[in-house]
């Protein structure tokens, strides 16, 4: 979407990747999130991490406009969502996509690419060879003709993180894309993730795997209905943040990235 010429559009390094201020959910009477305030910086990879039913997932669509706030606004780049839309690009959870819809891995891809091609206009041969590069560049490109629904879990979750590649985004929401992946999946969106970074690209993920937050991530925000902590993973993720997140339900999981945290910060950003 081409701004207003009219308006004069700040520098990007002035402002968060994306902004949340005073924002409130609810699903009919029961509060999701409450007073949620966030500021999160542009280029670095960041979790979501919190107990089931924390809102995590309710935070994203929040942020996409699919589901309304009660009050609070949202900013991508200091702009509202519906001025940044083909800024962002996104990744649902893999259980609740039909996967039984009879279409290609490529035609998915290139349905990230419908912004630019327009929703009546049949995709070109540009926007099939730039939707075959970023099956490429998730490692599978031998798939581009198989129906998706005869793919394994990890090949669909690299189908939809091509997809999002090829809208060419400048900040990704991806909701647990290494939930129910191979090992070889999970290191393969894990080099994708760096690599988006390297390019100066945000990355907003919920994660649930608190043994690798520290490892994955540059930044977490600890979400549990209100924001616990956010910040830099040295910073923000503390055993005293992690037990306000989770209280009782925090168990083995917890004592794992105890035993990063006991490395300080030095051998986790090594």
């Amino acid at each position: 979407m081409r701004e207003n010429p009219g308006q004069v559009e700040p520098s990007l390094s002035d402002v968060p990747a994306l902004e949340v201020h005073d924002l409130t959910v609810a699903y009919r009477t029961q509060p999701v999130l409450w007073d949620v305030d966030l500021a999160l910086p542009a280029g670095k990879l960041i979790a979501i991490v919190g107990p089931n039913g924390a809102g995590k997932s309710t935070l994203l669509k929040t942020v996409l406009n699919l589901v309304a706030p009660t009050t609070g606004w949202v900013k991508i780049f200091g702009r509202p969502y519906r001025q940044r839309r083909s800024w962002v690009g996104y990744v649902p959870q893999r259980g609740s996509v039909d996967w039984d819809f009879p279409t290609s891995a490529l035609d998915v891809v290139m349905m990230g690419m419908y912004g630019q091609i327009g929703w009546f206009r049949r995709p070109g041969r540009s926007h099939r060879e730039k939707a075959l590069e970023c099956l490429e560049e998730v490692g599978i490109p031998e798939f581009a003709d198989r129906q998706i629904s005869q793919l394994s879990g990890g090949q669909q979750q690299r189908v939809f993180l091509a997809r999002a590649l090829a809208q060419d985004a400048r900040i990704y929401l991806m909701d647990e894309p290494f939930a129910g992946v191979d090992a070889a999946t999970e290191d393969a969106i894990l080099v994708l993730l760096q690599e988006l970074r390297s390019r100066g690209r945000t990355v907003i993920s919920v994660h649930h795997d608190l043994q690798t937050v520290a490892e994955y991530f540059d930044h977490v925000v600890l979400l549990n209905m209100r924001v616990v902590a956010s910040g830099s993973i040295a910073d923000a993720f503390t055993q005293s943040n992690l037990q306000a997140t989770y209280g009782g339900r925090l168990t083995i999981l917890t004592q794992a990235a105890h035993e990063f945290l006991a490395k300080g910060p030095a051998d986790i950003n090594a």
